[in-house]
């Protein structure tokens, strides 16, 4: 969709200061919800599984994430004290963190999750401080490395997830799990390539609906035993799960987060140049990235995991050029409520894994191809080859080959044996200040 072609414009969405109707900006914000949900909901959903924790837990997990999408989704919007970026998007919790979270979960716990966020989260303020002066250390070839290698390690998730989940052992695999996924995936993709307008932005949001229906039939996958107990109205519980700090966890979750700032870069700039036809400024990637500080340290102590701007919102802005700042106030406060809503949580944890597992296997899919993108911004010459495929082996290889850090410390197998992102990120960093700059034409 373009601006011409959103029926009835209401010229204000297109102002950045703009005072549409709200006939007119309710449409446009729920727009955005859908385009967002499932992806908010669905890491809550995956750490509260890996980690077995109760129902309830589960629940508040996912309240969490729309409290804290919402809230970040706001302070972005309107600055407070340079904390935020002043332009529209649309908040929510980051995949890409996923292979830390779970690292980390695996070793430590829950608690040592939130109180590496904690920490991690204060460190991106300073990155946000100084992004003007560091922004050269991480050049594609560097951010795209750490992107690959984060697409790579969350397709074991994805299969996974496509075959049952954990919660179903006894019968991983099972031809119903697959035929569900495949099912999900191809409604998925077809909604993604051929769908317009609303089918088009919402294809996850229809095939998650599509494999739901289909669970249904088969009998036994969907409860809803724990919908008719949850609750309305409640608040998140400040602190409920406790804080651990662990350095081996802290340093991973600072890692992540100086990769997150980089990522970043990249969705604020696409929203001013797609949207504003203009470079986004220092102080707005600064402040975006600052916003997502301050916004993960609370989320660390109400639940809600990191957060960052979501591609396919950015993705929305563009096409649309709906900029208005009254749309995103609606969609922060749509999601704050759902937030403060457990029985919507109870329901969004109905969801049969295999449908998970079907419609984010196109999110990896699409962090994957992002990761590649941005490394061929940058000539593929030797230099940069090297890089690249020194990063990934080392990192990849070494979270593949579990025994081979097995006389290491446990410290250095927490920050760089349970997920490849970590390490990727530490030798393409490295590389790329030691290995003098090539600037030579692509290589066969």
């Amino acid at each position: 969709m373009s601006a011409k072609s959103v029926k009835g414009a209401d010229t204000a969405l297109f102002q950045l200061e703009g005072k549409p109707s709200w006939g007119a900006a309710t449409p446009q914000a729920l727009q955005h919800v859908l385009a967002m949900l499932v992806g908010n909901i669905t890491p809550p959903i995956l750490i509260a599984q890996l980690l077995q924790l109760p129902e309830e837990e589960k629940i508040l997990l996912m309240q969490a994430a729309m409290v804290i999408g919402g809230i970040t989704t706001l302070i972005q919007l309107f600055p407070i004290m340079g904390f935020g970026m002043g332009l529209p998007n649309v908040m929510g919790v980051a995949f890409a963190y996923m292979p830390i979270l779970t690292a980390i979960g695996m070793s430590y716990g829950i608690r040592a999750i939130f109180g590496a966020q904690l920490v991690g989260a204060f460190s991106s303020i300073f990155i946000g401080l100084a992004m003007g002066k560091i922004r050269k250390f991480f050049p594609p070839i560097v951010s795209g490395t750490v992107v690959l290698s984060i697409g790579l390690s969350l397709y074991g998730t994805a299969i996974n997830y496509m075959a049952g989940g954990n919660a179903n052992a006894d019968n991983f695999g099972e031809p119903k799990y697959w035929l569900i996924a495949l099912i999900t995936l191809a409604v998925t993709l077809a909604c993604n390539l051929f769908g317009k307008g609303y089918v088009k932005v919402s294809g996850m949001l229809i095939g998650i609906g599509a494999g739901y229906i289909l669970s249904m039939v088969f009998g036994g996958m969907v409860k809803f035993e724990g919908v008719a107990t949850a609750n309305w109205i409640a608040l998140p519980r400040f602190v409920h799960w406790g804080l651990e700090f662990h350095p081996s966890a802290i340093l991973a979750m600072i890692i992540m987060y100086i990769v997150q700032a980089v990522q970043t870069i990249g969705d604020v700039s696409s929203t001013a140049i797609g949207a504003f036809n203009r470079e986004a400024a220092d102080k707005e990637i600064g402040g975006a990235i600052m916003g997502q500080g301050i916004c993960g340290m609370l989320g660390a102590l109400i639940g809600g995991l990191p957060t960052d701007p979501y591609s396919q919102n950015v993705g929305l802005i563009v096409t649309t050029k709906v900029v208005a700042k009254r749309v995103f106030v609606i969609v922060g406060v749509i999601m704050i409520v759902a937030g403060l809503c457990p029985k919507f949580g109870a329901v969004m944890t109905t969801i049969p894994y295999p449908v998970l597992g079907g419609a984010t296997v196109t999110v990896f899919a699409a962090i994957t191809m992002s990761g590649i993108q941005l490394i061929t911004e940058q000539p593929m010459n030797y230099r940069n080859k090297m890089i690249v495929g020194i990063s990934l082996a080392l990192g990849v290889g070494i979270t593949t080959a579990s025994k081979s850090l097995q006389f290491a410390s446990q410290d250095i197998r927490n920050i760089i044996g349970n997920s490849p992102i970590v390490l990727s990120f530490l030798v393409s960093f490295l590389l790329n200040i030691i290995v003098p700059a090539d600037d030579t034409a692509e290589q066969d």
